[in-house]
């Protein structure tokens, strides 16, 4: 069921379950990922897919559907050929997707919509997303940002999913994109050890979000499931506010050859360590699929 409760305020109550990978979900039902538009080309052929996905989460224990938006923009459904219109038609029903599936899904606890909205460097599909230092300026990435953030803001998400910031000067971009659009939202980094994918300590970058009235909680996601403990433990240091982590399954994501590399790291037993660095809305990211996310529903009850 949707709720009247807010996200913030069950943040501020206890843990909350994040989804897996909608990726490796789609993959498994038999979906074809390999361009650049990934799941969201699906909400422009098969939205009946991303409902499925979304709903074997909510089936298996999670709180929080975070939509396939991730790669949604103007500019990557134009080189697809998709008009403005009807990408802020796909935007929209990227939310209206997952909140068909918490319909769909019948279950007694509340149930919340994360629009996603990934960095600049997932339009490009070359990998930057990693790295970040694109050669724009915080101005320029703003204006990148904003124009879809309220397409999705406007299809009433409970909350935002500023995910996969590779770059402080990206995060500081989106923190300004969000500014009066009437939705809460979260933030999380990329990571690699203690800096961010771009390379500055991840104290400074969490600290741009300490005083933004509409981030609801901070953190890290899309990477390794042991940066996630230090991490965590910084973002609520610094910031004071409820952390999110919802790392990858450990695998190593190939740009070149499109393809994971390595072996799963992820299990559940870490989650108390991540609860007692100050995670409170936990779940998985790429790989990380409705098994993981049950086992997690699990233990945080």
């Amino acid at each position: 069921m949707t709720s009247t409760l807010t996200l913030a305020e069950a943040l501020a109550a206890g843990t909350v379950v994040l989804d897996g990978g909608m990726s490796n979900q789609l993959e498994s039902a038999g979906h074809d990922l390999s361009d650049e538009l990934w799941s969201a080309r699906l909400l422009a052929e098969q939205p009946e897919a991303v409902t499925e996905a979304h709903l074997a989460y909510f089936r298996a224990g999670a709180d929080v559907a975070i939509t396939a938006s991730y790669q949604a923009t103007f500019e990557g459904f134009a080189q697809h050929g998709i008009a403005r219109e009807r990408a802020a038609e796909l935007m929209t029903l990227s939310v209206e997707s997952a909140r068909e599936a918490a319909r769909r899904a019948r279950v007694p606890r509340p149930l919340w919509v994360a629009a996603s909205a990934g960095p600049y460097g997932a339009m490009l599909a070359d990998g930057s997303e990693y790295r970040g230092r694109y050669g724009l300026s915080v101005d320029e990435l703003e204006r990148f940002h904003r124009p879809r953030l309220e397409v999705l803001a406007a299809a009433g998400p409970d909350v935002l999913a500023l995910e996969t910031v590779p770059d402080a000067d990206e995060a500081a971009a989106l923190l300004r994109a969000v500014r009066g659009l009437g939705v809460p939202a979260w933030l999380t980094y990329s990571v690699a050890g203690d800096r961010t994918r771009a390379g500055q300590p991840l104290e400074e970058a969490f600290a741009l979000a300490a005083e933004a009235d509409e981030v609801i909680a901070v953190g890290v996601n899309c990477c390794a499931p042991q940066d996630v403990d230090g991490a965590a433990a910084t973002a609520a240091r610094v910031t004071g506010k409820p952390v999110v982590v919802y790392p990858n399954s450990g695998e190593t994501w190939d740009a070149g050859a499109r393809a994971w590399t390595g072996s799963s790291t992820f299990t559940v037993g870490q989650v108390k360590a991540w609860q007692q660095a100050g995670a409170r809305l936990i779940g998985g990211c790429c790989r990380v699929g409705p098994k993981a996310i049950s086992d997690i529903a699990g233990f945080s009850d």
